[in-house]
């Protein structure tokens, strides 16, 4: 695994290659063989510096989450990071220079490793990652990663590292202080660690020297009084305190930037242990780690060979039509955006531009890639200029007649082994399968917007829908970097139907006199994004009236939430107050300044004197999601809990610290879970009712 070269210099090479995972991670093998090499070169008295690098495109792309993921107690845990401190105290303390030449992403445990080198100097790779994204799965850096970090850029500048698990490029790493030097090919990279060995036979680490002091101020300083309660602040006014690891990591800063190097370390790995043993870590491994990976590889492919998606065609140039022609495009698909105007269509196309520039203004594309993406980018009226197109993505209005229009013109001029997918949000795509003369060829993909930033797609499979269609939409999500989860036929399919639900709550708690202030913040402390009024002016309070009322004329009017259809009713054919974009629905908006809730809520929903606790009204917002999911997948519109929380989460915003809709029963725990059920169904009615099945069915999908 680690192969030891030594030149003539004396200089020994460290180079590793994980041949048992697909790519280099730090795992128990790892551990033992890097401390033997280590203890190798430091035995031979020649050895005049060590440089750490990788065999592989990625330098270390992170622990195993398998060897956290096993850890059983706060003993173990202490055990594993006492392995890694006494490692890397060994390098820093060693008396001779160590380099980590980074060829490539260096995350989490990866980034330690290079923490705990004396200099780090990596390839100026662009695709190439470094940083400490672990509190995004809930834990936080156990191998000394918040004491050193901190130590090197000072509190103020490692807290979106450490808080927001902020990963960078190579060249913005030199400019942010992660890295020390950049080289453009490996052999300049082996050059320039060399040649820093050579110039600096003695190095320490700066908290090693007896004059150091923190960057920026000391923790008790003017500076610090300033920058760590700020933090804490802006971290509960952001999370509501919701996600643990955020709220350790200050306290490793806090407690460990006061005392001795070595006795920090204890800090971190008692802070650590805290983390790595709590439910949320466990949960947020499960569904962002390990459930995501699955999906993102494609696991519910059937096995079938189709033809990759080289030509795509959009029907449709509106906000989505353009946004999947610009993940399409910037993938290196051809694609054909079809519009009934050609100036929509051009504007569908100048969405793209748009983009390209602000990646230009920020580092992130030159003008060749811009000119290069807009060159796969073809506007146009012409119904026949998709006749040769592998993937057609229907993206017009949520009509079905109008769709089924479009779906009749395009099968006319299109080859048999199309694939024609349709974007739509609610319409069960069975019925709009109906339309087409190849029902095998027709399946659901839905988007969410804005699509640029969204990383989800849902796939709906109708009655009809082929293994080959199923595999074609996959195979393209996959291509364009988008996660795919796979669900069956049915209005709403899961996601709209369970995000749905949250507005309808909100609404719902408005009627019944709750403060709409109230219902907003209560959204925000249980995890949502924002809250379920302010979702429903930015998905357009008018939508939500044609789709209520469309569902009504074709179920009837038992069927849809009568509160939530009187107001989706009387704010769009009385109020005009569609959302924000006619700059009016459940907010204000301004031309200046930011959107305030409406003061005619008061006039419109009269305030009860008895109002809820945010508590009561955070577990009533989680709990009809989750009731959903559970109907969803009693129905078999979801077959997998896989896809149930990863869609939850990257579709709709469900609050990550649960580990989803569907996690939130474990979350929550199934006894309080029904005992919540309980008092709301008393309260509100049987749409609270828990399924007798709710333990069995989270226990069966996660066996």
């Amino acid at each position: 695994m680690i192969k030891v070269n030594t030149d003539a210099q004396n200089i020994a090479v460290l180079t590793f290659e994980v041949s048992d995972k697909p790519m280099n991670v730090v795992n128990e093998t790892f551990l033992n063989e890097l401390n033997d090499a280590i203890k190798g070169a430091l035995s031979n008295i020649e050895t005049k510096g060590v440089i750490i690098t990788s065999n592989r495109p990625e330098f270390i792309a992170g622990a195993d989450l398998e060897l956290i993921t096993s850890i059983k107690n706060a003993k173990e845990c202490y055990a594993l990071t006492e392995r890694f401190h006494k490692l890397f105290r060994l390098i820093e303390t060693s008396g001779i220079p160590f380099v980590a030449a980074i060829n490539g992403t260096a995350l989490g445990g990866g980034y330690e490793v290079a923490l705990g080198c004396h200099y780090r100097v990596a390839l100026n790779n662009s695709k190439a990652k470094i940083g400490l994204p672990e509190v995004t799965l809930g834990l936080l850096p156990g191998g000394g990663g918040t004491q050193r970090l901190s130590r090197m850029l000072g509190i103020q500048n490692a807290l979106p590292f450490l808080l927001q698990g902020k990963t960078v490029s190579p060249e913005k790493a030199l400019k942010a202080g992660l890295i020390n030097d950049l080289a453009e090919t490996e052999e300049e990279m082996i050059s320039k660690a060399k040649a820093w060995i050579v110039e600096n036979p003695n190095p320490k680490q700066p908290w090693d020297e007896k004059k150091f002091r923190l960057p920026g101020g000391e923790v008790q300083s003017p500076k610090g009084y300033q920058v760590l309660p700020a933090a804490t602040a802006m971290l509960t006014e952001k999370t509501f305190g919701n996600f643990p690891a955020a709220r350790l990591i200050l306290r490793c800063l806090y407690e460990g930037l006061q005392v001795p190097f070595d006795l920090s370390l204890k800090v971190e790995a008692r802070h650590f242990a805290k983390a790595v043993l709590s439910l949320e870590s466990k949960l947020m491994i499960r569904s962002l780690f390990y459930s995501m990976n699955e999906c993102n590889k494609g696991a519910a492919r059937p096995e079938v060979e189709v033809s990759p998606v080289k030509k795509v065609g959009i029907l449709g140039a509106g906000m989505m039509g353009a946004g999947i022609a610009y993940s399409s495009a910037k993938a290196g698909i051809e694609v054909i955006l079809k519009d009934l105007n050609q100036e929509v269509a051009n504007k569908g196309k100048a969405y793209s531009a748009k983009l390209m520039d602000k990646a230009i203004k920020r580092g992130r594309a030159t003008k060749e890639d811009k000119e290069k993406l807009l060159s796969l980018i073809t506007p146009t009226t012409d119904p026949s200029a998709v006749k040769d197109c592998d993937l057609i993505i229907e993206a017009v209005i949520e009509d079905r007649d109008i769709k089924a229009t479009v779906t009749k013109e395009t099968e006319a001029v299109t080859s048999e082994k199309s694939i024609f997918a349709s974007n739509t949000s609610t319409l069960p795509i069975t019925g709009l399968a109906k339309a087409s003369a190849r029902p095998k060829n027709f399946i659901g993909l839905h988007f969410f917007s804005p699509v640029d930033k969204m990383p989800l797609v849902e796939i709906i499979m109708g009655e009809k829908s082929s293994p080959e269609a199923l595999a074609t939409c996959i195979d393209y999500t996959r291509q364009i970097k988008k996660t795919p989860i796979v669900v069956n036929d049915g209005r709403g399919f899961y996601t709209s139907r369970c995000f749905t639900t949250y507005i309808i709550e909100g609404i719902c708690a408005l009627n019944e006199g709750v403060a709409s202030a109230l219902i907003e913040m209560a959204g925000k402390a249980a995890g949502m994004p924002v809250g379920p009024l302010s979702i429903a002016d930015e998905v357009s309070i008018d939508l939500i009236y044609h789709i209520l009322k469309q569902t009504a004329a074709d179920l009837g009017v038992d069927q849809v939430e009568p509160n939530t259809f009187k107001t989706a009713t009387k704010f769009v054919t009385e109020l005009g107050r569609l959302g924000r974009k006619s700059r009016k629905g459940f907010y204000e908006y301004p031309d200046e300044g930011q959107k305030y809730l409406s003061p005619e809520l008061d006039k419109l929903f009269p305030r009860s004197e008895t109002q809820p606790s945010l508590d009561h009204l955070k577990r009533r917002f989680l709990t009809i999601q989750t009731l959903e999911t559970a109907r969803c997948l009693d129905e078999n519109i979801l077959t997998s809990p896989r896809d149930a929380d990863v869609g939850s989460i990257l579709g709709w915003g469900f609050p990550p610290y649960t580990g989803g809709s569907l996690s939130y029963v474990e979350w929550r725990g199934p006894d309080n879970f029904r005992e919540d059920c309980k008092e709301l169904e008393e309260k509100y009615g049987p749409r609270f009712k828990a399924p007798r099945n709710i333990s069995s069915l989270v226990d069966s999908f996660y066996d």
